[in-house]
């Protein structure tokens, strides 16, 4: 039988991620990730692992490179790709907010003509404050995105925040929240038909291994 194909994320999400999969027998994904391959195999469980960059797992899984992956929602949704998302799986929570410098009271920023906001999530950010009335330029950044509004490349920035402590030691305060965002599972559309049995059977396990009985989408 064909093992199933998983794409993990590498970074934030991948410790939780594999410590997940270890409570369903896949014991192998620790030195997985400590070593330099990209592709583990858990052949008594029939899953194959793949590891890639969080951004490219609904790339992967769209196209049925991969039959399921692991995803934070706020990358999902950033992307828009067409995958299906049975189930949220209880770890990697945090939120995607508009954040802006401390000493810019609401008033000040809220009447502005046009906005400038910083951030990872162009496409998350434009339809939220698009949806609030508001005319914004948006500057996609990579990385470093509370220094925006320091070094005067922003007005805003909208990122993800866990505890919020990045923010305040870098002068910035929470506006509202864009998303809230979790890890998710996500399965291709063609997969999900050719091998329902197996993959709903993978699904009710790790709803059990989260603690849920399953919290479809």
């Amino acid at each position: 039988m064909t093992s199933l194909c998983v794409a993990m994320p590498k970074g934030r999400l991948f410790d939780d991620a594999a410590r997940f999969f270890a409570k369903l027998g896949c014991s192998g994904l620790a030195e997985f990730a400590a070593g330099r391959q990209l592709m583990h195999e858990e052949p008594e469980a029939g899953l194959r692992f793949i590891l890639v960059k969080p951004s490219d797992v609904p790339v992967y899984v769209e196209y049925g490179a991969a039959d399921l992956g692991i995803v934070g929602q706020d990358v999902l949704r950033e992307l828009g790709r067409d995958v299906y998302e049975p189930l949220r799986l209880g770890f990697g929570r945090c939120r995607l907010v508009v954040a802006a410098p401390t000493a810019l009271a609401d008033d000040d920023w809220a009447r502005r003509p046009t906005l400038r906001v910083a951030t990872k999530y162009p496409r998350l950010a434009r339809q939220h404050l698009l949806a609030r009335g508001l005319s914004v330029e948006i500057v996609a950044l990579a990385g470093s995105v509370e220094l925006a509004p320091q070094a005067g490349l922003a007005d805003l920035i909208v990122d993800l925040v866990e505890s919020g402590r990045t923010l305040a030691a870098n002068g910035l305060r929470e506006v509202e929240t864009v998303l809230a965002s979790e890890a998710c599972l996500i399965v291709n559309r063609a997969s999900h038909k050719v091998h329902l049995a197996r993959i709903a059977a993978l699904i009710e396990q790790m709803g059990r291994a989260a603690g849920f009985a399953q919290r479809p989408l």
